[in-house]
């Protein structure tokens, strides 16, 4: 398991200074099923869009 999750998200209600993600858990899903071929397929469920 990664110790530091970075997001470049900053309107994330999750992103944190320094590109950390303060989520406890990450939800990460594929647009093509179980298996991604390149990032542009998967898509973070985790995004909360800071209010």
């Amino acid at each position: 398991m990664a110790e530091d999750v970075l997001c470049e998200v900053e309107n994330c209600h999750f992103w944190k200074k320094g590109n950390q993600c303060a989520a406890d858990r990450i939800y990460i899903v594929s647009h093509t099923g179980n298996v991604a071929e390149t990032e542009r397929e998967t898509d973070c469920q985790t995004f909360a869009q800071k209010s």
